[in-house]
């Protein structure tokens, strides 16, 4: 899915101070030529130099602290950067006008110092500049490689790791009752499950490997080396360094993330290397390769890529760099959602009994859930839409950049202006969502009946709109609701304690949950069920 902004405040901020004196004489005190035209108000507050980092100091998220700001500013207001102008969105109708108008103005992106050292130098294209390689690989992706037919492929491996995932939680169960089958609850820490689950789920459906719950040494080795990369590239993809902010000071590693990204990209270009010799050898074993279901994502980019050079990226570079983007938009996002969809239900017992009535109705408690039953579970859709919609995995959506200077509402908008969209504040508004932060999925079979997630309805936009929107959209929908939907089907869930469970955030790549979800589970199906999983 699409970078946040995050890590804004951190020791870079401290050693910058130093440096101050040096950058008020390298950029002097000229005055600022304004244009004639009206732009957008700037928020008060602005430090010099650092701009308005000194606002994403507290323990509030960032979007929350930007939606604050709006209601002060209103839907359009400027942010500075260090040295960078943001303009940052509230509302539907400003995102309406700028993802159709003005959509190829605000379709290139920034280029940041995470693109150069964890993005292939722009070869992943979530982060690739608006361009003829750009356009290339998102028509290559969107009609070959994440088509609703290749996600319907893909059901052999989604089916097969949920149902193993929830076997593995009923032993845990079985193995915590001091006797078989009994109806005790059991204390549970979902966090790391969903996390383990989605990993291999999306690992196998992008090259064919598993790396959790494996058995041999050499297989866990190679698990732990690939997992800890890759938690570790998706940390510092969310960092934004001093070159981001403050270009003259690009040749300064504060805090030494730029170190720390050539080298977490050098690991994992070797592990994607070491991926794509064992498939080519693989290749050569196998005259005709199935085309019905059994390639998983590395197959198709062979088979388009190999061996082809796109606008100066060899097709090695541009293969890992897919691959790197397929994993980090489909894992860590479902992954947390997941986690606020079942935080959601603990909070609001009501919404979860519906769900499980509709369960029961549709599906029964004699066999496993299958993917064909989730069209039929309307309401579980709507829960999943609504915690979409109150908790984005990427609440502030990817910066974009103007590359042409733009009106929009009203506003003159200079080339080179940064665009944040304040999704949250967005799928939050009063004025379009009766009790906005309350979860009611019932809002989509009345007043939002119509309204989805696909880019297309500018009120509801957790996937982005326009030319950049997720592509792998089918892709996602499909892990949450069949995931969500088996998990609810498989157990009875409680909330341990008297309280609430806690939703405080904790921002970074994804906008993630800050205390670990621990629950009280209980298997709910035929036992026989839990044996045939």
């Amino acid at each position: 899915m699409d970078l946040v902004l995050s890590s804004l405040i951190n020791g870079t901020t401290i050693a910058l101070l130093y440096f101050i004196p040096l950058c008020l004489i390298l950029f002097g005190f000229s005055k600022v030529v304004h244009s004639k035209n009206k732009e957008a108000p700037i928020a008060e507050g602005a430090w010099p130099i650092l701009g308005h980092l000194s606002l994403f100091r507290g323990t509030q998220s960032p979007h929350r602290v930007l939606g604050t700001l709006a209601d002060k500013y209103g839907p359009l207001f400027t942010i500075k950067l260090g040295t960078k102008h943001a303009l940052i969105l509230n509302n539907w109708e400003m995102a309406k006008e700028c993802f159709t108008t003005n959509d190829t103005v605000v379709s290139s992106r920034p280029k940041l110092v995470a693109t150069e050292h964890l993005g292939y130098n722009g070869a992943m294209f979530g982060l690739a500049p608006y361009g003829p390689y750009w356009r290339q690989l998102r028509k290559i992706v969107t009609l070959e490689v994440l088509t609703n037919r290749r996600v319907k492929q893909q059901q052999h491996v989604r089916v097969p790791e949920v149902q193993a995932s929830i076997k593995e939680l009923f032993n845990v169960w079985t193995s915590k009752n001091n006797e078989s089958y009994s109806s005790n609850y059991v204390l549970v820490e979902l966090d790391q499950w969903f996390t383990h689950l989605t990993f291999n789920m999306v690992l196998r459906m992008v090259v064919g490997k598993r790396y959790f719950g494996l058995t041999t040494s050499s297989e866990e080795e190679e698990s732990k080396r690939c997992v800890n990369a890759l938690k570790k590239w998706m940390h510092l993809l969310g960092v934004i360094t001093v070159g981001d902010i403050i270009p003259c000071l690009n040749f300064f590693d504060f805090g030494g993330y730029v170190k720390t990204m050539k080298e977490t990209s050098k690991e994992l270009d070797k592990i994607f290397d070491e991926w794509l010799k064992e498939r080519r050898h693989k290749r050569t074993l196998v005259e005709n390769l199935d085309d019905q279901g059994n390639q998983d994502i590395m197959d198709v980019l062979l088979s388009l890529l190999d061996g082809t050079t796109i606008e100066g990226f060899d097709g090695d570079t541009i293969i890992k760099a897919t691959l790197l983007t397929m994993f980090s938009g489909g894992s860590d996002t479902s992954s947390v959602t997941l986690t606020w969809a079942l935080c959601l239900l603990l909070n609001n017992p009501l919404v979860m009994e519906k769900a499980k009535e509709e369960l029961d109705a549709q599906v029964g408690k004699e066999r496993c859930l299958s993917e064909f039953d989730i069209n039929k579970l309307i309401y579980l859709q709507a829960i999943v839409k609504e915690t979409l919609r109150l908790y984005p995995p990427g609440p502030l959506s990817g910066p974009r950049e103007f590359s042409k200077n733009c009106n929009l509402g009203g506003y003159q908008v200079i080339k080179g202006t940064r665009l944040i969209t304040n999704l949250w504040k967005i799928q939050t508004d009063p004025s379009v969502w009766p009790d906005p932060l309350e979860f009611k999925p019932e809002r989509f079979f009345t007043t939002h009946k119509a309204v989805d997630v696909r880019g297309n309805h500018f009120e509801l936009l957790p996937f982005g709109s326009g030319r950049r929107k997720c592509p792998g959209i089918s892709f996602g929908l499909q892990m949450l609701h069949f995931t969500l939907a088996s998990f609810l089907h498989s157990f009875d869930i409680l909330n341990p304690t008297p309280d609430a469970v806690d939703m405080s955030e904790a921002f970074g790549s994804t906008n993630s949950k800050a205390t670990p979800l621990e629950i009280l589970i209980k298997p709910r199906l035929s036992h026989n069920c839990y044996e045939f999983m």
